[in-house]
C-alpha cells in the first residue's frame, strides 16, 4: 500500500455539515468512501490554520487515491490537496537510481 496525505479545506456548506453531524460522523463517512476505493484511513485530524483537515491514508496505488480525491472534491464539501508520502527506504531507492540527466545549459 502507498501512503498519501490529504490536506482539506471545508467549503462553507461542508463546515456547516461538520457542525451539524460532528467530527466522528465525518470521519466515518470519509472512511467508508476511502474503503470503497480500496484504501484505509490511518489517521484523521481536524485543524486550525491553512487547512481544516489532515488525513493520512493507505491506498493500493495512486490511481485509487486519485479516484477517492476526485469523488470527494466533486461532492463539493471539501477541497483536497494530495501529497504523496515516501518512507526513508523509498527515498534511499530513489536516490540510488542512476539517471542520465543534463541540466539546462550544462
Amino acid at each position: 500500500m502507498a501512503k498519501f496525505l490529504w490536506k482539506g479545506r471545508y467549503t462553507t456548506t461542508g463546515m456547516q455539515g461538520v457542525i451539524k453531524e460532528g467530527g466522528n460522523a465525518r470521519r466515518n463517512a470519509a472512511e467508508k468512501a476511502v474503503q470503497s476505493a480500496g484504501g484505509h484511513i490511518e489517521s484523521m485530524y481536524f485543524a486550525f490554520g491553512d487547512a481544516d483537515l489532515y488525513v493520512i491514508l493507505d491506498f493500493p496505488d495512486a490511481t485509487a487515491c486519485a479516484s477517492g480525491a476526485m469523488h470527494v472534491k466533486a461532492a463539493g464539501g471539501v477541497e483536497i490537496e494530495t501529497v504523496v508520502l515516501l518512507t526513508a527506504d523509498e527515498i534511499d531507492r530513489a536516490a540510488s537510481l542512476d539517471l542520465d540527466y543534463r541540466p539546462p545549459g550544462g
